[in-house]
């Protein structure tokens, strides 16, 4: 897909606080999946105002999740693309007294499990009209495993290393950007 390294940021405290923002965290996934835009282009698709947008992509840039990028000819326009391809948020990394870490990681989880709810929604909506090869190929998936802490430590290093394995394929003709949903956690004590 890419000849480029796929790049990585484990989220920090400081990340944390800056991503768990409606509009940052959106502008965040909307340069991932469309690539490269400006404050102006991303303004428009998500329905807010440029002012709004500059600032936040900012606050974004400064806490090391997107970075300006130079194109020449460009202007006075200014270019934004995510920093890394991915990140990983661990729980564990934060605190469970402090309170801020805390509401930030509730946030963040729901915003992605609910926009991977919304990419879904949108594929069952136009999946009739895809070639049957594609209906074939894709799948939803849960498992249930009796694991140790360190053994899914283990798993989740080994997933990194299978989309790091396969992003690094070279790009076939028929290829189309596929979202993979990757959560984990121990089945809930309360299971009402």
């Amino acid at each position: 897909m890419d000849d480029a390294p796929w790049t990585g940021v484990r989220i920090d405290a400081r990340q944390l606080t800056v991503l768990a923002h409606p509009l940052r965290a959106r502008l965040l996934a909307a340069l991932r999946v469309d690539g490269a835009a400006t404050a102006t282009r991303l303004a428009e698709r998500l329905g807010t105002n440029t002012g709004a947008t500059s600032y936040h992509l900012r606050q974004l840039a400064e806490a090391g999740l997107v970075i300006e990028e130079d194109r020449p000819g460009s202007g006075k326009q200014r270019w934004w693309r995510a920093a890394q391809d991915r990140h990983s948020i661990v729980a564990g990394d934060f605190g469970p007294d402090d309170a801020d870490a805390q509401a930030a990681l509730e946030w963040l989880g729901e915003f992605y499990r609910t926009e991977h709810a919304r990419w879904t929604a949108r594929w069952r909506a136009e999946e009739r009209e895809w070639p049957a090869e594609w209906r074939d190929a894709v799948t939803t998936n849960d498992y249930l495993l009796e694991l140790t802490p360190e053994q899914v430590r283990a798993l989740n290093r080994e997933v990194d290393e299978l989309m790091a394995r396969y992003r690094s394929l070279p790009a076939e003709e028929g290829a189309e950007t596929v979202i993979v949903f990757y959560e984990n956690h121990p089945m809930p004590r309360d299971r009402r």
